[in-house]
C-alpha cells in the first residue's frame, strides 16, 4: 500500500540553499568560492554577546522560558523601539521567536485562514510565498519594477482588488530582499492607510533595519497597531545561526499567537535569548559592520556595470544588489551555474525571488569581506569581456 503524503509539503525549494550546496561541493573538490549567494554577514556575533554567554553557560541552567521569551529581552526590545524610532511598543506586545522564520509561521497561521488572498511584492523573499502556500493561503504576486522601486503601492493594490477581489493580507519589506529597496515614510503612511481602509492585515518584515545607506528605515509600528512587525537578530546583529527573532503582535492576535508558539516551539532557544539581551549594548561594533557593507556596496555599484551588469535596483538598504541580466541571458539558473563553475563566484538566480521574471535577474550579496567582493567584481569583469 502506498502511503499518503500531504499536499502542503509540495512547495518549491529555497533555491539559495541549493546554490550553497553547489558552492560547498566545489569547495570540497579543492576549488575556491567567492560567496555572494547567501544573505549572511561575514562577521560573527559581537564580542559583548560572546563575553556574556561565557558567563551564562557557567551559571544558567538554560531551561525553558515563557513562550513569548525572557522578560528582560522583551524589555530590551521595547526600549529599542523607543530609542531608535521614538515609538512606544509595550513589552506585552513583544514576542520573541525562533528566528524570523518562526515569526512568519506564527504570523501566517494566526492571521490568515486557508483560501485567504495574501499579496506580496514580486520580486520578494521566497519563504513568504512558500510558507503561505504551505498553510493554505492564496498567494498573490504583485509584479513590481523600477518604476515603484520594486515596492507595492496603493495603486497596485487597488488594481489587483478591482481585477480579482478582496485581499486579506499584504507582506512588505523595507529594506527588501532581494532588491534592497525601501519605502519612504510618506509612501509607507499611504500604504498603511490604504490597507486599513480596505481591511488588509499588514505583515512588515523589518529584519534589515539598521543596515541602510543614507536614509533610515521607518517601522510600521509608528503607523499601525494592527500590523504584525517582524525583526531578527540575524542581519544587523550578525547572529544568523543563533535563530532568534521577535514580533510586535497586535492585541487581537496576541493570545492565538501565544498558544501557537506554546504548541509549535514551546519557547525560543534560551541560550540565544541571553545572548540577545547583550546584543543591544554592542552598537559600535555592529555599526562598524554596516560601514563595511557600505564600502562593498559602493565598490559593486561602480564595478558591476563594467562587467555588463548595468541595470541595478537602488540598493538603499540590506546587503544585496539585484541585477537585470536580460541582455546577457534568459536563463539565470544556468547563468549562475556557469558563473560558479567558470569564475568561482556564487550568486543566486532571480527565479528564487520572482517566479514570473526571475529568469532574467541575479542577486549578489555583498555581506562578505571587502577583498572577497573586490576579487569577485574583477573575476566577473574578466569573465564577461
Amino acid at each position: 500500500m502506498v502511503l499518503k503524503a500531504a499536499e502542503r509539503g509540495n512547495i518549491p525549494p529555497f533555491i539559495v540553499m541549493d546554490v550553497m550546496q553547489a558552492a560547498s561541493e566545489r569547495e570540497a573538490s579543492g576549488k575556491d568560492v567567492l560567496h555572494m549567494e547567501v544573505g549572511q554577514p561575514a562577521t560573527g556575533a559581537p564580542g559583548g554577546v560572546l563575553d556574556t554567554l561565557k558567563t551564562a553557560l557557567d551559571t544558567d541552567r538554560m531551561g525553558y522560558t515563557l513562550a513569548f521569551g525572557l522578560p528582560q529581552l522583551r524589555s530590551q526590545i521595547s526600549r529599542h523601539y523607543q530609542n531608535i524610532y521614538n515609538c512606544d511598543v509595550p513589552m506585552d506586545r513583544i514576542a520573541v521567536t525562533t528566528g524570523s522564520s518562526g515569526a512568519f509561521v506564527l504570523s501566517f497561521l494566526a492571521a490568515f485562514d486557508p483560501g485567504d488572498r495574501v499579496a506580496l511584492a514580486s520580486p520578494g523573499y521566497p519563504a513568504y510565498r512558500n510558507i503561505l502556500s504551505a498553510v493554505g493561503a492564496d498567494v498573490v504576486d504583485l509584479l513590481t519594477g523600477p518604476e515603484t522601486n520594486f515596492q507595492p503601492t496603493p495603486e497596485i493594490l487597488e488594481r489587483e482588488i478591482a481585477a480579482n477581489g478582496k485581499l486579506e493580507g499584504l507582506i512588505i519589506a523595507s529594506p527588501s530582499n532581494p532588491t534592497g529597496t525601501m519605502i519612504t515614510p510618506d509612501d509607507l503612511h499611504d500604504l498603511v492607510s490604504f490597507c486599513a481602509d480596505n481591511g488588509i492585515r499588514i505583515v512588515s518584515d523589518e529584519i534589515y533595519h539598521g543596515i541602510t545607506y543614507g536614509v533610515r528605515a521607518e517601522t510600521v509600528a509608528n503607523f499601525s497597531s494592527d500590523a504584525i512587525i517582524i525583526n531578527s537578530f540575524s542581519k544587523y546583529f550578525s547572529m544568523t545561526g543563533w535563530r532568534l527573532g521577535w514580533m510586535v503582535v497586535p492585541e487581537d492576535l496576541s493570545r492565538s499567537i501565544e498558544c501557537l508558539a506554546q504548541n509549535l516551539f514551546i519557547s525560543p532557544p534560551t541560550v540565544s535569548q541571553i545572548a540577545g539581551v547583550a546584543a543591544f549594548d554592542c552598537r559600535a561594533e555592529l555599526d562598524a559592520n554596516v560601514e563595511r557593507y557600505a564600502e562593498n556596496r559602493a565598490l559593486l555599484l561602480a564595478e558591476l556595470p563594467k562587467a555588463g551588469f548595468d541595470k541595478l535596483a537602488s540598493a538603499d538598504g540590506a546587503f544585496y544588489i539585484y541585477a537585470d541580466v536580460g541582455e546577457l541571458t534568459n536563463d539565470s539558473p544556468d547563468f549562475c551555474r556557469r558563473m560558479l563553475d567558470e569564475t568561482g563566484v556564487a550568486a543566486t538566480p532571480g527565479t528564487d525571488f520572482d517566479p514570473t521574471r526571475g529568469h532574467r535577474y541575479v542577486r549578489f550579496s555583498f555581506a562578505r569581506e571587502f577583498d572577497v567582493i573586490a576579487e569577485a567584481a574583477k573575476r566577473l569583469q574578466d569573465w564577461l569581456r
